[in-house]
């Protein structure tokens, strides 16, 4: 069981490394790729998506979600008794993840950034804030991430050992088509985790963790997962 968890924890936080890392690299300034914009962070998380995943498959199936796992659970296709243990290593993986992101762009931080700037790197924000279309636009997102990763179920469909490929495709098509409303977390460990770290790591001018947005990017995933459960399994 333990060896689940580490492989939940350890692609979360690979996950988290690469997908928060081309946000940092990206936005924060002087380094060679500022300015890259949205499509090279929209790449960069699917390519961070897809090594996560692989890397994690064959220890816990490579959830690295919480709505995933609970999406699965709800299908009858993961056992409930592991879901705490999946979601408490996906959120410390996200910690760790954001951590590592904050050691490696470390001298970057100590140069004058915007606040919003130096959040963007940790978690999420909406471009135009109101609560219930910002929940919507999450839901939506994670209800196509979550039937498309149902449908690659199919063993029709699988390509075996290659099936993050897939899941990392929908990421990227998720963040090009909706990912700018929100900043796409579709992933409540993905946004907590590294919020958290926003809050307890010191950074000059980093200015609030905006912990009254933050059930947003946790509550519409979830809601998103099951609504997807729901019409596969009506279809199926």
């Amino acid at each position: 069981m333990w060896q689940q968890y580490l492989g939940e924890f350890v692609g979360t936080a690979m996950l988290i490394l690469l997908g928060n890392g081309v946000v940092a690299n990206v936005n924060l300034k002087s380094t060679y790729a500022h300015g890259g914009g949205w499509i090279v962070i929209t790449f960069g998380w699917a390519m961070a998506v897809f090594i996560g995943v692989f890397i994690s498959a064959k220890l816990s199936g490579g959830h690295l979600n919480p709505a995933v796992t609970i999406a699965f659970a709800a299908m009858g296709k993961f056992n409930w008794a592991l879901v705490p243990g999946y979601i408490i290593a996906q959120i410390t993986g996200a910690m760790a993840g954001a951590l590592l992101v904050w050691i490696t762009f470390y001298k970057h931080y100590t140069l004058p950034n915007d606040a919003p700037v130096i959040k963007a790197t940790f978690c999420t924000e909406p471009a135009i804030r109101n609560y219930f279309w910002n929940l919507v636009t999450e839901l939506v997102g994670s209800f196509v991430l979550l039937f498309s990763v149902f449908e690659m179920q199919n063993p029709a469909q699988s390509l075996g050992t290659l099936d993050a490929l897939p899941v990392a495709l929908v990421v990227l098509s998720i963040g090009l088509s909706l990912g700018g409303i929100t900043g796409y977390a579709i992933n409540p460990a993905r946004d907590l985790g590294p919020r958290i770290m926003h809050a307890i790591l010191p950074m000059n001018g980093k200015g609030t963790s905006d912990w009254a947005y933050c059930w947003i990017p946790i509550v519409g995933p979830i809601m998103g997962a099951l609504l997807a459960v729901l019409v596969f399994q009506l279809i199926t």
